[in-house]
């Protein structure tokens, strides 16, 4: 397959096949990522890093792969030292960027940015998350952790806990699991349910679907549990988020009532959602999952660039 060039912004842009490919091929920079091997195959490659918000993860981990690609990174974590505060448009730091570098990565609190982005770019653009909107490099990199935690993603019962309203890792998640006919179960605070759009084109996928505000009953009959932050910069009203803040702790109470090969996954960061005993557990994967996302981003910029291992 060739996706030399590619933007990646959403996915709901790639099918199965795709996916599938991406992901298997992520799965041989597993040990690029450890350090256990090594490769220049992005050497004279220069990546613009643009996050307009915060990050720890996804930021590092690109920058990781990057460098363990033996390619070069430029870029900026805080947009308040750059001409954007200036009054510099989006769309010029894109083109000063397109100038610069080979790929883009940008992270922007704007639903759409991404894709605007990529409009003025000729170089390739990759989503870091846009707003509420998609992170389908994340996407990726949990539908990777489940394939190496589980062996398999078919077939497998996915509980979504906490912000499905505004967590657009959910958003993406949700669709692409839909595709590979897992049962999905969302669990949330009734004024953070999935949003009716996202359910929907699940349900058109095949995907079979419960929702419910109970946690305890639904952990019994899970393969997965992908826990989220209930997120207060993306509440518009204060006092909304105040309502349902600390509506659900996994504990390892909770956990022993799961199967016993129960995964346990977050994009983290974590707040309150996760209790740090959880951590010692066989179940929790969390950690791998944040790791996993070195040999995704590796895979994700050397397909864009049309070098491969």
């Amino acid at each position: 397959m060739n996706f030399k060039g590619k933007d990646i912004i959403s996915i709901r842009d790639f099918d199965k096949k795709e996916i599938n490919f991406i992901l298997n091929y992520a799965k041989k920079m597993v040990p690029y990522a450890k350090g256990e091997k090594t490769t220049t195959i992005l050497q004279g490659t220069v990546l613009s890093s643009l996050f307009f918000e915060p990050s720890t993860r996804t930021r590092l981990s690109f920058e990781s792969a990057m460098n363990r690609l033996h390619g070069k990174i430029i870029g900026f974590a805080d947009p308040t030292a750059t001409s954007q505060k200036k009054g510099e448009s989006l769309a010029d730091t894109i083109r000063m960027a397109d100038a610069y570098s080979d790929v883009i990565v940008i992270r922007h609190p704007l639903e759409g940015s991404a894709r605007l982005a990529a409009e003025f770019s000729d170089a390739p653009v990759i989503n870091a998350g846009d707003g509420a909107g998609r992170h389908p490099t994340q996407c990726f990199l949990d539908l990777l952790t489940i394939l190496l935690e589980k062996g398999k993603i078919e077939g497998q019962n996915v509980i979504l806990l906490g912000d499905l309203k505004y967590g657009r890792t959910v958003h993406s998640l949700a669709y692409a699991l839909a595709m590979y006919g897992v049962d999905l179960t969302f669990v949330s605070p009734k004024s953070l349910q999935m949003p009716k759009e996202t359910l929907n084109e699940c349900k058109e996928l095949g995907a079979d679907i419960q929702s419910t505000t109970k946690l305890d009953k639904a952990i019994k009959n899970a393969d997965v549990l992908y826990a989220t932050r209930i997120q207060k910069e993306r509440f518009p009203d204060p006092e909304e988020y105040n309502q349902v803040v600390g509506s659900y702790q996994i504990t390892q109470e909770m956990v022993k009532n799961g199967k016993d090969d129960l995964i346990i996954m977050h994009p983290l960061p974590r707040v309150t959602e996760i209790s740090p005993d959880v951590d010692q557990t066989k179940n929790a994967v969390y950690f791998k999952q944040a790791f996993n996302g070195v040999p995704m981003r590796m895979a994700l910029l050397s397909l864009v660039r049309g070098v491969m291992l």
